[in-house]
């Protein structure tokens, strides 16, 4: 570990990218337990510090990859949404479009972990587990949940324990680092598609390139509410498409479709109570001021995922879908569908 270090943390100017060899040595180092902790703090700080290359990046997410246990059973094509596990401090509306979505026979794969560096949000797994939703469970239970119910949730840190292992130390950093971004591309329930989110483009641009080496055939990055997959209403947002050979780019416009709205305060931390129970309300089809925002939040996503991923010729028409959805009470049902689906084989 001691050879890598010295080429990382030489400083500023001296520090160098290690190839996709190299990074993959340091890995795996690290997950046989063969680094002691004080040189993996060193490591990732260094890695920050020189910002790591889209082969260091890659090493690390095939590496880790490797080393998860996988959800392998599924026959069906899966949609992975990945959101950030240092957690939101604003509404998760990744959570009813994901049920809706379900509903409407496009099945997403949902992970997570408790809450972590930088910014310690309200985790998804938190909000889920208010909702009655079974956040722990071994592969063949996701497998039959994900068949049954379109839909499923994975505690990460159960299926890669090695990642788990460094949660002590990634805490006592407190900034963010490389995993930050491997936790949300190992791919466990071997999607085909996936949906994540980035705080700026030149963020996209560094993860962009490991894309052609991994298994996704849709990819979709957003520039979402705190760099998650949720796109805001109060603002028009980026979405990147990106294939093997390009990543192309438009822009979308939550007004065109009349559901811009109000920011809501950002020194407001809501609550895993408080978004189990947003939610809650939205799939039961309550309509009111209070819930205005997040109402039209989960259209505006839903509405855009549904033509993203090819089940409706528009945008306009995937919201109308949503609208109805919501109206109706389908997610609602479809959550009760998914708690049902998760009883002990």
């Amino acid at each position: 570990m001691q050879q890598w270090l010295k080429e990382v943390a030489r400083g500023k100017r001296g520090s160098k990218d290690l190839d996709y060899q190299q990074t993959t040595e340091v890995a795996q180092t690290i997950i046989n337990g063969d680094a002691t902790d004080a040189q993996i703090a060193a490591y990732l700080i260094a890695l920050r510090l020189k910002t790591e290359s889209p082969e260091e990046l890659l090493a690390f997410v095939h590496a880790f990859g490797d080393n998860s246990e996988k959800i392998d059973s599924i026959q069906q094509p899966i949609i992975d949404l990945a959101s950030p596990y240092n957690g939101r401090n604003t509404f998760a509306g990744s959570i009813p479009t994901a049920i809706l979505m379900a509903e409407y026979g496009l099945p997403v794969f949902l992970h997570g972990s408790g809450a972590l560096p930088p910014k310690y949000g309200i985790a998804m797994n938190e909000i889920l587990s208010l909702l009655g939703v079974e956040i722990s469970q071994n592969a063949p239970r996701l497998a039959k949940t994900i068949t049954e119910a379109g839909i499923a949730f994975a505690s990460t840190e159960e299926f890669c324990t090695s990642l788990g292992r460094l949660r002590k130390i990634r805490e006592e950093l407190g900034v963010r680092t490389l995993l930050n971004t491997v936790e949300k591309l190992l791919n466990l329930a071997n999607a085909d598609s996936i949906m994540m989110g980035a705080y700026h483009r030149t963020a996209i641009n560094k993860i962009a390139p490991i894309f052609k080496r991994l298994s996704y055939k849709n990819v979709y990055v957003v520039q979402g509410m705190e760099g998650s997959e949720d796109l805001p209403v109060h603002r028009n947002s980026f979405i990147f498409k990106i294939t093997d050979n390009e990543m192309e780019s438009f822009i979308v416009n939550p007004g065109e479709y009349g559901l811009m709205a109000p920011e809501m305060e950002k020194d407001i931390k809501l609550s895993a109570r408080v978004q189990s129970d947003i939610t809650m309300a939205l799939l039961s089809g309550e309509q009111s001021k209070f819930l205005q925002t997040y109402y039209n939040q989960v259209l505006f996503n839903t509405g855009i995922r549904y033509h993203l991923f090819g089940a409706v010729p528009s945008v306009g028409e995937g919201i109308e879908i949503a609208k109805e959805q919501l109206k109706a009470q389908k997610g609602l049902r479809q959550l009760e569908k998914w708690k049902a689906s998760q009883q002990k084989m």
